[in-house]
Order: C-alpha cells, then structure tokens, then sequence
C-alpha cells in the first residue's frame, strides 16, 4: 500500500470520465427524498462510483492500467491519502457518517473483474459479480440510514435485480463497445444462442428466450426485496425504495416488450409518474394504496 500511496502524489490523473452523470441513471440517485443533512453523502459515495465505473469500462486503457488505476482509488480511501480526491471525499465521508469501507472497496472487486472478465457462466456467477457491483450501493444506503440490519438481504435483491434489468438494457452495446456479455453462457446455450445474436440490429428468438429467463430470475429478486420499502424505518429513504421498486418493475415489464438491440429501453413519462405516486404514499404512509412493489 506505501507504494500505491508513492504512485499516487507522482500521478496527475488517473480518471478516464465517460461523461455519464447521475441524472443520465435509470433510477434515483441522492433525490430530494434523501434528507438534505445525508445527501453530500449519497453524491460523493455515486461521485466514486462512477469513477470508478468509467475507468472499467474505459475502451483504451488495458486491463493492467485499468486494475493499477482502480488500485489507486481504494489507496485513496485511507485516512492519511491526499489523492484521488474523488476517493479522499468519499473516505473523509465514510469516516464521519461511520459506514464501512467495505461498501466502496467493494465496488472495486467489481470493476477490477470487469478489466478482466468478458463472460459468466451461469446464473450464480452473475449474481456474485452483482455481490460486489450492486450489494455494496444497497449496504451504504442501509447503513448510512443507520437502518436494521435484516434489511440488508431484502436491499441485497433488490440492487441485484437492478443490476441485471442495467445489463439487459445495455446487452447490445457491451458487446459492441467492450466485448462484455452478462448473458449466463449455459442459457446461451440451452437457448441456442450464438454469441453473434447480439450484434445484430434486432433480438433473434434465442437472445428474447435468454432475456426472458433473466427477467424471471429478476423478478424473483424483486419479490424477495418487495417488503423493503416498508421495513425501512427513514420514512423518507422508503419512499426513494418505493419509487425505485415501482420503476424496476416497470422496466423489466417493458424490456419484455421492447427490443434492448432495437432501440434504447426505458421508463417513459408514465413509468417515472407512477414511480413517484409510489414515493409520495410510502412517504404519506399510505404505501398499501400504491399497490405491491
């Protein structure tokens, strides 16, 4: 680590921004119904994130530069770094908000694999890389609302699930830009999909039968997280899961009927206005009426 910490006052830029902020996100990030006092925090925890998200899938830097760049970040987090200041922020924030570390260094076993990693096997595979690329978000979250903590399994789900519905909007353009397939290479096969599906300009049947199989695992995720929203004791962070709940559901209903390689999948207007009745009763008590998650 003293070496890391040497490399870093020598370096003057290790950030490769892609130009992606958080209101270019499918979900809420740090919105109005995060209590102001907590909200520079949720922004500098998204701030790191997406650094560090941009430097992983950053085309030409090689997966050696990308993992000593990602090394640098983590080296940024400790108390005595001066340098990334997007990771000292983030450090100096975890120290004061007493979060754990882990939920920040985490995310960076995720994007180190993501330098490396191109394919997954199955399912179970999938789901650990969303170990570390979703659970983390959900855990600082939880923990930065000092909230229970068997709310973390539920909120565990539920950013597993959202991590999946991101790869199957985006499955088209991380083969074409990074040669990244999130697909579970066993149902590829069992589907009888070809790797070549998906650069083609429309989803073939095989590639909508994979995609199908993930939004139904998905889904199940989402039923196992639906309770969160109301387990949640901030009356206003249940009211961002509300919102967030309703939008996945949403969303994986439309990537059903819409074809991610064809065009952009997204929520419409409609789908961000029930998204927000849903916050608006979780946050009015009154989540019952909204109907389930």
């Amino acid at each position: 680590m003293p070496a890391i910490a040497a490399a870093a006052q020598a370096e003057p830029e290790i950030l490769a921004p892609s130009g992606k902020d958080a209101a270019g996100e499918n979900f809420p990030v740090g919105s109005r119904l995060i209590a102001p006092a907590l909200r520079p925090h949720v922004m500098r925890y998204y701030a790191f994130a997406r650094a560090a998200d941009d430097i992983a899938d950053a085309p030409e830097l090689s997966p050696d530069e990308k993992v000593r760049r990602l090394d640098l970040m983590e080296a940024g987090l400790a108390p005595a770094a001066r340098w990334p200041a997007v990771a000292v922020r983030l450090g100096e924030s975890l120290r004061e908000t007493g979060v754990p570390v882990a939920h920040a260094s985490d995310l960076l076993v995720a994007f180190r694999r993501d330098a490396g990693k191109a394919r997954y096997a199955d399912w179970a595979e999938l789901l650990d890389y969303c170990r570390y690329s979703a659970h983390p978000v959900g855990r600082f979250l939880l923990d930065l609302h000092s909230e229970a903590p068997e709310t973390g399994a539920m909120g565990d789900a539920l950013c597993a699930a959202l991590q999946v519905l991101n790869h199957l909007q985006d499955c088209g353009e991380d083969r074409r830009a990074l040669d990244r397939v999130y697909l579970p290479q066993d149902w590829m096969a069992e589907e009888g999909m070809a790797l070549g599906d998906l650069d083609a300009a429309a989803a073939s049947p095989a590639l909508r039968r994979v995609i199908g199989r993930c939004l139904d695992a998905s889904d199940a995720l989402l039923d196992r997280a639906a309770p969160l929203s109301r387990a949640i004791r901030s009356r206003r962070l249940g009211a961002e899961v509300a919102a967030i709940q309703r939008l996945a559901r949403r969303l994986s209903a439309r990537l059903r009927r819409e074809d991610p390689l064809a065009l952009r999948v997204k929520h419409s207007r409609r789908d961000l206005a029930h998204g927000a009745l849903a916050g608006l009763l979780r946050a009015a008590g009154l989540s019952a009426l909204a109907g389930p998650a």
